[in-house]
């Protein structure tokens, strides 16, 4: 049994979606970010950057106490070797997957996460930062639909690097993104949202969604540093 502390957006998206696609047993522990749960002691024991997703792996391959993960991709790749899917054994298909893997840890995700601050959340509209970010987000959406043009996958066939980049483009609008200009990237967008593994994981979360961005929540999340995870006491 995995334990999945998650909440869904994007990140936790990805989890989700692999643990269906694999069809392995879990359990989603909510971690509700607008309301602080990130900051909990015991959720800090297991995820020491404060964010979700995390998991603890009551069962690992080779036996022994409870395997933690924390940080995405890092739980995709401890996924994928525990079942031997969505990652290739053989040294250069597997080469390919995890270095679009990690294109999407650095590049994707913290520049649509950045479009999404600056257009949607930030207190005050800076154009200069939402143009910096929207025209970067659109050059990586750009460096994706090349790639998608050489296959179905972003590496052929169906991987992690697909879990990973999925959920970040889902919300394609609010990042100042026009799918319709992307032909390859469209196409694969709409074959993974038809995966029924992907419309579960989405499902799942459904229920934890919050109505809206509160203010307190947006103190909450975006307020954050080095003393928002000092110990207590």
């Amino acid at each position: 049994m995995i334990d999945l502390h998650y909440w869904p957006t994007p990140n936790g998206h990805k989890i989700t979606i692999f643990l269906e696609e694999a069809g392995l047993a879990y359990a989603i522990k909510p971690v509700n970010i607008g309301k602080g749960a990130q900051f909990q002691p015991d959720f800090l024991k297991i995820a020491p950057n404060n964010r979700m997703p995390a998991i603890v792996d009551q069962a690992p391959a080779n036996g022994g106490a409870p395997i933690s993960v924390f940080e995405s991709g890092a739980i995709l790749v401890y996924l994928a070797e525990k079942t031997g899917q969505f990652l290739p054994s053989t040294a250069r298909e597997k080469a390919n997957v995890l270095q679009w893997l990690f294109w999407q840890m650095g590049g994707l995700g913290p520049m649509a996460g950045q479009t999404h601050h600056f257009r949607n959340y930030a207190p005050e509209k800076i154009p200069y930062a939402i143009d910096r970010y929207v025209n970067e987000t659109n050059r990586l959406y750009g460096v994706l639909d090349r790639q998608l043009a050489k296959g179905p996958y972003i590496c052929g066939a169906c991987s992690i690097a697909d879990m990973a980049a999925y959920p970040w483009v889902v919300p394609y609008a609010n990042q100042g993104q026009n799918i319709e200009d992307f032909a390859h990237l469209k196409r694969w967008f709409e074959m993974m949202k038809a995966r029924p593994a992907v419309a579960r994981a989405y499902a799942k979360g459904e229920g934890l969604r919050n109505e809206g961005m509160t203010e307190e929540a947006k103190k909450i999340l975006f307020g954050q540093t080095a003393a928002s995870v000092a110990p207590k006491g």
